[in-house]
């Protein structure tokens, strides 16, 4: 059974969203220079990578992000691979939903992952409103895209967050999915157990394993 990492790595060249705090790791301690042990700081957003989103991102006074019912976050999923001229997943774009329960699309913004060192690109492939309430009317448990949001960049009204979240449909963002073909998959995507008082979201490390 083959296992599919499709997590974006945390490094000093992780894009991240404008305005997000950026992404510092560091060595606090190091064999090398006399220390007992090697020890890391780290210090990013919650929505930095491949992260999750809680509800409470945008609803507030909703499930924060250690209180994510955790089976939906493991279970069967479906990857969708959208065109390369699609900047809006529409509602023509998701296929039949019957009996699928998790959604991953695979967009023209995997390809971004190749050069990082470039930033955070603003024109990415987002889902549009009419899209997100499709989706939240066909009653997944998931939603994830390869790239910062699932948010047209600038949106004024965050509505597509709003769709999803207001459903307690968890959202998933940053996922690497280049290597990663159209198709059913297990999903596992477990975020940081991150209690704070927004409680908005945790970074995650996320696999696919063949079915």
């Amino acid at each position: 059974m083959k296992i599919y990492d499709i997590t974006f790595p945390l490094s000093s060249l992780t894009p991240v969203y404008e305005g997000d705090p950026a992404v510092e790791v560091e060595v606090a301690h190091s064999i090398a220079k006399g220390d007992a042990a090697n020890v890391t700081a780290l210090c990013c957003g919650a929505h930095t990578a491949t992260h999750v989103d809680a509800p409470n991102h945008f609803l507030e006074g909703t499930r924060k992000v250690d209180e994510l019912d955790l089976e939906k976050l493991i279970g069967r999923a479906r990857v969708v691979r959208i065109a390369e001229d699609v900047e809006a997943i529409a509602p023509e774009h998701l296929g039949d939903l019957a009996g699928v329960e998790r959604i991953l699309f695979k967009t023209r913004n995997s390809a971004f992952w190749n050069e990082p060192e470039k930033g955070f690109r603003k024109d990415f492939t987002y889902i549009s409103p009419d899209a997100a309430r499709v989706l939240a009317d066909a009653g997944l448990k998931l939603v994830g895209i390869d790239y910062l949001s699932v948010e047209k960049f600038g949106s004024a009204d965050f509505a597509t967050h709003v769709t999803l979240l207001e459903k307690e449909i968890v959202i998933v963002e940053g996922l690497d999915l280049r290597e990663i073909a159209a198709g059913d998959y297990e999903l596992i995507c477990l975020p940081l157990k991150i209690v704070s008082e927004t409680g908005d979201g945790a970074p995650a490390r996320a696999i696919l394993r063949e079915v």
